[in-house]
């Protein structure tokens, strides 16, 4: 008998966990937190949106600083989004997760 043949029989294969589309999980970002982060990425984005719709103004200063804080919200957002709800969550660690 071969080595591998004895192997073969006595060993169960192992069971390879279920494929998530895309590795989403809700787990790190459950209850009340994944709404949140949605509708403010979501708000980010209107906000963005409206910003653009302005053709014209008389002192531009603030409603460029407005573009750029909404834009950089919504950026945020999608990307708490995407490292709490997809496997970047475990690649990262726990720890330099919290730390980023």
């Amino acid at each position: 008998m071969e080595n591998g043949a004895v192997y073969n029989d006595t060993t169960e294969p192992q069971a390879k966990p279920p494929r998530r589309p895309l590795g989403c999980t809700v787990r790190h970002l459950w209850g009340w937190r994944l709404p949140t982060k949605a509708l403010q990425a979501i708000l980010s984005l209107l906000a963005v949106i409206c910003e653009e719709i302005v053709e014209a103004c008389i002192q531009c200063g603030g409603l460029y600083f407005f573009e750029f804080t909404s834009c950089s919200a919504f950026l945020l957002s999608l990307m708490i989004l995407c490292v709490y709800c997809t496997d970047i969550y475990k690649v990262f660690g726990e720890d330099n997760v919290q730390r980023m």
